[in-house]
């Protein structure tokens, strides 16, 4: 137990310091935005892009291990959608903005550093399979939903467009595609330029915890209780359970690999959740309750799977 504490616990205090000190006014909300801008849009995209590169497919690319994680992240994504059409009663672009809160797990900023604590380079290496389609996977399959849901939505044309655009203009994206081809071709960068990639690296999960911290003091949970419960719950424990169960039974994947999947699985929404829909105007209240609550949750949650997953 003292181990998983050690494990987890330095992670939710990083971003707890990060919430109680803008809370209490040290820091300013434009130091936080200009932190968010840092680590989104440079940072972390350099962190893919070494991890990326570095990364050998074959080891870590397991179909069975990939399949698990975005069968489970499908079914979450429709099963939100269900209940806040038939539980909320919400209009069906808000039920897609519900829905995508189950579907997109903080994979980076909490899953990234929880993974290495708990389990190592190797287990890194095959969550950093996973989150390399993760931005892909999810915002296709989001907005193609959201599009066709809409009542004013766009023509098939103009929604692979949309779709497209999104991929483009998301950084993180092309850190790992800048980090794929570097792969594929053998390239390397000059020693000065990778001791400098190195420094931005290191800073990047810090950074970034401590900046979702910040962000964290804009939100309310009482804005949408009921479908931030109905959403931790899918996100928290119905989607790393699929995936385990797929994972461990179906595919009989080799133990790092199922810890890897189940506890990427196991993060709370990321801030990219409310980001998707203020976008299209849909469930906003929602979508920030449930940034809130689930990652005050997660600190339990995640300790919980990782219990379960030492036992293996």
């Amino acid at each position: 137990m003292l181990t998983l504490l050690q494990v987890v616990l330095p992670v939710f205090l990083v971003t707890a310091t990060g919430y109680g000190l803008v809370r209490g006014g040290y820091f300013k909300d434009s130091l936080i935005d200009g932190l968010n801008r840092y680590t989104q849009a440079f940072a972390i995209p350099m962190l893919l892009f070494n991890a990326t590169r570095t990364m050998d497919f074959a080891a870590v690319f397991n179909p069975g291990m990939l399949l698990s994680f975005y069968i489970a992240a499908t079914t979450t994504f429709t099963l939100g959608i269900i209940g806040a059409r038939l539980i909320f009663k919400r209009r069906p672009g808000e039920a897609v903005a519900i829905g995508f809160s189950s579907l997109f797990s903080n994979s980076v900023i909490l899953g990234i550093p929880i993974v290495e604590r708990a389990y190592g380079p190797d287990a890194l290496a095959a969550a950093i399979a996973i989150i390399s389609l993760h931005a892909p996977f999810c915002y296709f399959l989001g907005i193609t939903v959201m599009e066709i849901s809409r009542a004013d939505g766009r023509s098939a044309g103009d929604t692979a467009k949309a779709v497209l655009n999104a991929m483009l203009r998301n950084a993180l994206m092309v850190g790992i595609a800048l980090g794929f081809a570097f792969n594929l071709t053998g390239s390397t960068l000059p020693a000065p330029i990778q001791d400098a990639v190195d420094m931005v690296v290191r800073s990047a999960l810090p950074v970034a915890l401590f900046a979702l911290g910040g962000v964290l003091t804009r939100y309310s949970i009482g804005k949408s209780l009921g479908e931030a419960g109905m959403t931790c719950v899918l996100s928290l424990i119905v989607h790393p359970a699929i995936t385990f169960a797929l994972a461990y039974w179906a595919f009989s994947l080799p133990i790092l690999f199922v810890k890897a999947a189940v506890t990427v699985a196991a993060m709370a929404p990321g801030v990219n959740t409310y980001i998707f829909a203020t976008l299209y105007n849909r469930a906003e209240g929602a979508a920030a309750s449930t940034v809130m609550l689930a990652t005050f949750v997660s600190l339990l949650s995640v300790w919980g799977w990782l219990s379960l997953l030492s036992m293996l």
